[in-house]
């Protein structure tokens, strides 16, 4: 387990430059919309596209919340150094992130 903690890190940095980055680009792409002369029922489109940045962090918290939960439940399971055990609990955990997300999406959608 003290070997996966730098990996965590290293994949909470990534996440967190990728969302700086998306950040940055949809407001520079939104700016660039909103100083055209003309804007069309296409761009009103894609403004509203770029605004539903709130279901994408729900994403990333359910997603993460549920990586936690796997975390937790890894630290009470006994299981040997050499098993894969771990890093099948992780991704049933992760998926069960994904899962809840894909249904509330679809539940909000109807």
């Amino acid at each position: 387990m003290k070997h996966l903690a730098p990996f965590i890190v290293m994949i909470a940095i990534l996440i967190a430059i990728s969302v700086i980055i998306v950040v940055i680009t949809n407001y520079n792409l939104k700016k660039k919309i909103l100083n055209k002369e003309n804007i069309d029922d296409k761009m009103y489109a894609i403004l509203n596209n770029l605004t539903g940045f709130n279901a994408e962090m729900l994403k990333w918290g359910i997603i993460l919340l549920f990586g936690g939960i796997g975390l937790i439940v890894l630290e009470f399971l006994p299981h040997d150094e050499n098993t894969p055990l771990p890093y099948g609990v992780m991704t049933v955990f992760v998926a069960l992130g994904f899962l809840t997300y894909y249904f509330m999406m679809k539940n909000q959608k109807k």
